[in-house]
């Protein structure tokens, strides 16, 4: 079976489309352990830990943030 192209599946409907892209997602999802992160993402990451470790207490709890967010609604 060849490969279909780009074009080849634009020409599914839009409700095929989203179905395609919630089973690709799946696949993806189902080995985590596969994907990696980009290193700009690891370095960001490595950066605010560093930022934790020197000021623990610069940032809020998730108690905080969930609270503020639900008084907004």
């Amino acid at each position: 079976m060849a490969r279909p192209t780009v074009s080849d599946l634009l020409h599914l409907s839009v409700a095929e489309r989203l179905q395609l892209i919630e089973d690709l997602w799946e696949s993806l999802a189902a080995h985590p352990e596969q994907l990696e992160p980009p290193r700009e993402q690891l370095a960001e990451l490595e950066h605010r830990l560093k930022e934790l470790d020197e000021n623990p207490e610069a940032g809020e709890s998730w108690e905080q943030v969930k609270s503020r967010i639900l008084e907004s609604l």
